[in-house]
């Protein structure tokens, strides 16, 4: 039982509030503090029977929701509100009526859209997805619901620590697929940057805890360096009559990892492990450009940069509203430094993102649509078009959300923004649905090239249209943007809706043949074995003749009994967790892998080969029985993020020694010999069984992979590190299969 000290409690509630409101202090107009007050008490109120997991009061959530919104985003009165409440019609008994009776529409609309769907859900369906369109739908409504979930996420993170470990990895990965890319479009860089970091310290905290360490242990050097880099920059910008803030800090803990891991290279290896920002003050809005491209003239005077890395975001700012200048310089040490320039009003969008873009909208130093304005304009047009299932609509809406884009020309020179990869019948649906539905072809550059053909920066296009043109289902392969695809999807879906019906009478009457009735549960087995993501696209097949109506009856027969059972007994992780309990007869609810009194049936996955030691979890499937996956699985994050329900706990046991199957990367320079040198490691000193081993030379580089069988993590570390002493060896590498 908690001891616990109700007096003091109350005065640290009370220095939180007293907290917020002092944050809240430069923007409150007359009788704002009234309605914040009201908020405050009526969520203390209805959450003062409530705890979080770390035994502290509920109420500490709400107010440090309210505290990022208005610290770190920059909201006002309406989103602090918003923020103090955002919990209380979800987990306690005020309903939505009263929140709009006592705080009005708007805040009763934006705590609507906080407010988690309630309900059964079949299976095989997301609630976690239709939560998200949920919420995402409010986009063409208000914005700030999306803002202050991603300060409630953010608060989340930060208190992850007294979560179960199922709870971690659900809500991490859930954070890295949606809410970080989320943040990074609305501009939030530094909020989008500690989500990322976060995710990382809970999903893979051994890797997080060797770069954070690595980034403190080099800080004393870093200091010095930037000292000495910015010295002769200071003096000369002194001279220039520019007044200047210049700062270095270290690239995120997640940015250095995915540059690790995308190029296969050490911590050591990645060359700009930090940049320095020249933030310039007290500058008019029109001179901004050109004071810009005079301390960028300064830097290269100085340092020569590299001509492929220059990144001009202020003549075109980015689709969130994003503008700096970015170049690389090479520094007198010989290493590649990122710098970064930019006034203290694109700072203060860059930090803020989506709030401090519209403080300057509405003071007038923003006159024209802005790429932040176009793409939420382009969200709310798709969002407002959409009947797709939840998890149709969640992937399509990602596609939205990456950082990358290309800048577009029209014949007449108008300038349009799409995300890198787009493509001419993308561009096509950009300009207007019609001119997309009846895309025939398009010039580039006045050449003629095809409907697949992806834009590159500075692209002038030209769209040819025919009226007898309309979408077939070979567009799908060849768009990126969800405004093309769900075009194309709702000209596609009646069609194909009319064919799938004649797929289904097909297939009642193959399962009538076998003596089975078609239900929610055969579909979904059906669907899942063929790789498809729902029943629609599963019977339209079937009507095309893709999927041969004989295969139906087999997969039923062999499958469909035992699946059936499963399915209906393992739902979701709760209920599995019990039966777990009841199957084991012990009050553990953890999946134990290798034990041998274990009566699950669980199969380890093939995509991420997971070896005893491993950081693992359970994966309820529909007709497979639990798949075991590696928390840093490459499927991971996307299976927790929409079926976190199916999620279970479990650990290994070492009851049994297994040997598990693994696969290395190994690199080095070809000598004579080298192979021989490296198979004895394996085979005579550690005794370890190969399965296959497959060995490319070219140029004087060995490029090798083997699989070969372990016990555990600890058996491959030594195996690696016996391997990386072996003379011409010099970088070996565990892989996914």
């Amino acid at each position: 039982m908690l001891n616990i000290d109700t007096e003091l409690e109350k005065k640290e509630i009370l220095r939180r509030y007293r907290t917020l409101l002092r944050h809240a202090k430069p923007i409150l107009k007359a009788d704002d503090v009234k309605i914040i007050k009201k908020a405050f008490y009526t969520s203390m109120e209805a959450h003062k029977e409530m705890r979080r997991k770390s035994g502290e009061p509920y109420i500490f959530h709400p107010l440090a929701t309210a505290e990022i919104v208005v610290k770190e985003i920059g909201l006002g009165t309406t989103s602090i509100v918003s923020a103090l409440l955002h919990d209380v019609v979800e987990d306690t008994d005020l309903e939505i009526e009263d929140i709009e009776r006592m705080f009005g529409k708007k805040v009763a609309r934006i705590i609507d859209g906080l407010t988690k769907i309630s309900g059964v859900f079949e299976y095989g369906t997301s609630q976690q997805a239709e939560n998200f369109r949920k919420m995402l739908l409010t986009l063409s409504d208000d914005v700030r619901v999306i803002l202050v979930k991603i300060a409630d996420r953010l608060h989340n993170m930060r208190t992850l620590v007294s979560m179960p470990r199922n709870k971690q990895l659900k809500i991490a990965s859930e954070t890295i697929y949606i809410y970080a890319p989320l943040a990074h479009r609305l501009g939030l860089y530094s909020i989008k940057s500690e989500l990322e970091d976060l995710h990382l310290k809970h999903t893979q905290p051994d890797i997080y805890k060797q770069i954070d360490e690595k980034i403190r242990k080099s800080k004393d050097v870093r200091d010095r360096f930037i000292r000495y880099f910015t010295a002769p920059i200071q003096t000369e910008i002194k001279k220039a009559n520019l007044d200047v803030r210049i700062k270095g800090r270290p690239k995120s803990i997640y940015s250095i990892f995915s540059k690790m891991s995308r190029q296969n290279i050490t911590f050591e290896e990645v060359f700009d492990k930090f940049a320095i920002r020249i933030i310039i003050n007290n500058i008019d809005h029109e001179y901004e450009k050109a004071a810009c491209w005079q301390v960028y003239s300064i830097v290269s005077d100085f340092y020569k940069p590299n001509p492929d890395r220059l990144r001009d975001w202020i003549s075109t700012s980015r689709a969130n509203g994003y503008e700096s200048l970015h170049t690389t310089v090479m520094s007198k040490t010989g290493q590649w430094v990122e710098v970064q320039i930019r006034t203290s009003r694109m700072d203060d969008i860059a930090e803020k993102g989506y709030a401090a873009h519209w403080k300057y909208k509405a003071a007038g130093n923003l006159t024209n649509e802005s790429g932040l304005d176009q793409w939420l304009n382009k969200v709310r047009e798709t969002l407002e078009h959409t009947d797709s299932s939840a998890l149709d609509f969640l992937n399509d809406f990602r596609t939205n959300l990456f950082n990358e884009e290309v800048f577009i020309f029209t014949p007449q020179g108008e300038l349009r923004i799409l995300p890198q990869g787009a493509t001419t019948l993308d561009f096509a649906f950009d300009i207007h649905t019609q001119i997309g539905t009846h895309c025939l072809g398009a010039k580039v550059n006045q050449k003629l090239v095809p409907l697949s053909y992806a834009l590159k920066n500075g692209d002038q296009v030209e769209i040819l249209t025919s009226k007898k043109q309309r979408p077939n289902e070979d567009w799908l392969q060849f768009v990126t943007t969800s405004k093309a695809r769900t075009k194309i999807k709702a000209d596609l879906k009646k069609d194909k809706k009319d064919i799938a019906s004649l797929g289904k009478e097909i297939v009642k009457r193959k399962l009538k043949q076998v003596g089975k009735q078609l239900n929610d549960q055969i579909t979904n087995l059906l669907s899942e074995h063929f790789n498809l993501e729902n029943s629609v696209d599963f019977f339209y097949r079937v009507a095309k003749g893709t999927i041969d109506p004989k295969t139906i009856k087999k997969v039923v027969e062999f499958k469909g009994k035992q699946a059936g059972k499963r399915s209906k007994q393992l739902m979701d992780g709760k209920s599995f967790e019990q039966q777990i309990k009841k199957t084991r007869g012990v009050s553990s609810d953890m999946l134990m892998i290798g034990d041998s009194l274990e009566k699950i049936d669980y199969t380890l996955s093939k995509c991420c080969n997971p070896i005893r030691g491993d950081d693992v979890f359970g994966f309820i499937t529909v007709s497979e029985g639990i798949k075991i996956h590696r928390a840093s699985c490459p499927n991971a994050i996307k299976l927790m993020s929409n079926f976190g329900y199916r999620i279970v706990k479990a650990k290994w046991t070492s009851q049994q020694e297994l040997a598990f199957l693994a696969g290395l990367k190994i690199k080095g320079t070809d000598r004579v010999g080298l192979i021989k040198d490296v198979t004895d490691v394996i085979s005579n000193e550690l005794k370890v069984n190969m399965r296959s081993i497959t060995v490319d030379s070219d140029d004087g580089i060995f490029d090798g992979t083997i699989m070969l069988f372990v016990y555990d993590t600890k058996h491959l570390d030594k195996l690696i590190k016996k391997l990386k002493k072996v003379n011409s060896v010099f970088d070996v590498t565990r892989f996914d299969n």
